[in-house]
């Protein structure tokens, strides 16, 4: 079968078509004939070399895709022809992937395998960093939210996500019209950060309050600005390192304004708790049937096209999801 590996760290020119065998499902798991697979930017850390407990190569990449089930493992309830869309720990750039049964979510009737491929990380990395792990209500937030990356695929569906939950938000990106697209989805408050200080704007729209809640998978200096942003016993969730500068956070900063900062990571979250993360697949997957959540895609590649899909998503010029379809 056709499949992207990645050959070494560092740049793209470690990326190659390859003909591998096709794998075999074990206990446990099924195969999936791919129709789509998502790209993330972790794809991106993972291939650099950034990558905590990443793999090493020769590998092939990719952590979600959405297809038909062509082969069951042992003690699987599943049938073969089932659409379905999963997570998975490598392996999505491909023809065909393994997936771990337990983790399988039925594709959505009203959605596109492209569609339903930007569904798992995002929306549940989304989900949890506002929820979970950032403490906003469900159902009447009253608080002021910052997303960076707004028209990206996590900022999309945070943007959703808070502005159904009644928050204020405001959001950052760096042309008008990713802004624009967040601002159709209900952001409030759109800031190009290539062309203010998104903390000094926030500063003078909330009168010097700041917001309460911060949704950052950028890190460096975008991390420091955000802690200036925050309010008394503000919350800063990290989920990412988009820049390639990890931050460090101040300590003395943090007791002195009494503000925190929580890391969230949804493959580890997975691994120690997944019923935490798990349980908002169902609600979540009612909004997007019901056409109240949508996932933004922005791109599709084919397979053999994984270079300038990296590529696009690498050089920020992606609006949503970037797909690829083998």
């Amino acid at each position: 079968m056709r499949a992207i590996r990645v050959t070494e760290f560092g740049g793209r020119e470690g990326i190659e078509v390859a003909d591998v065998e096709e794998p075999e499902p074990g206990p446990g798991q099924v195969r999936i004939a791919v129709e789509a697979a998502g790209l993330n930017f972790a794809d991106i850390m993972q291939r650099r070399g950034h990558y905590l407990g990443g793999p090493k190569p020769p590998y092939v990449p990719g952590m979600e895709v959405a297809g038909t089930i062509d082969a069951v493992g042992e003690g699987v309830d599943r049938e073969v022809g089932d659409e379905v869309v999963s997570m998975v720990s490598g392996g999505g750039y491909a023809e065909k992937a393994i997936a771990d049964a337990e983790g399988l979510f039925d594709l959505p009737p009203t959605m596109s395998f492209a569609e339903a491929a930007g569904f798992p990380v995002q929306f549940l990395t989304a989900h949890c960093c506002l929820h979970e792990w950032g403490g906003l209500d469900t159902e009447d937030a009253d608080e002021r939210v910052l997303i960076h990356a707004a028209a990206g695929g996590v900022g999309t569906a945070a943007v959703q996500l808070a502005s159904a939950a009644g928050a204020e938000t405001f959001g950052t990106a760096s042309t008008a019209e990713k802004l624009d697209l967040a601002t159709d989805l209900g952001l409030d408050h759109p800031i190009n950060y290539t062309e203010v200080d998104f903390a000094e704007v926030i500063e003078e729209e909330t009168d010097g309050a700041g917001v309460d809640l911060v949704l950052d998978g950028v890190g460096g200096d975008v991390f420091e600005s955000s802690l200036d942003a925050l309010t008394f016993r503000g919350r800063l969730v990290t989920y990412g390192v988009a820049s390639g500068d990890p931050a460090q956070a101040d300590t003395t900063r943090l007791l002195f304004e009494n503000k925190s900062v929580i890391g969230f990571h949804l493959g580890r979250a997975l691994g120690h708790d997944p019923s935490s993360v798990l349980k908002a697949v169902p609600g979540l997957t009612e909004l997007l049937m019901s056409g109240d959540l949508e996932v933004i895609v922005g791109e599709t590649f084919d397979l053999e096209d994984a270079v300038e899909a990296q590529a696009y998503l690498e050089d920020r010029q992606s609006v949503g999801k970037v797909v690829l379809e083998p």
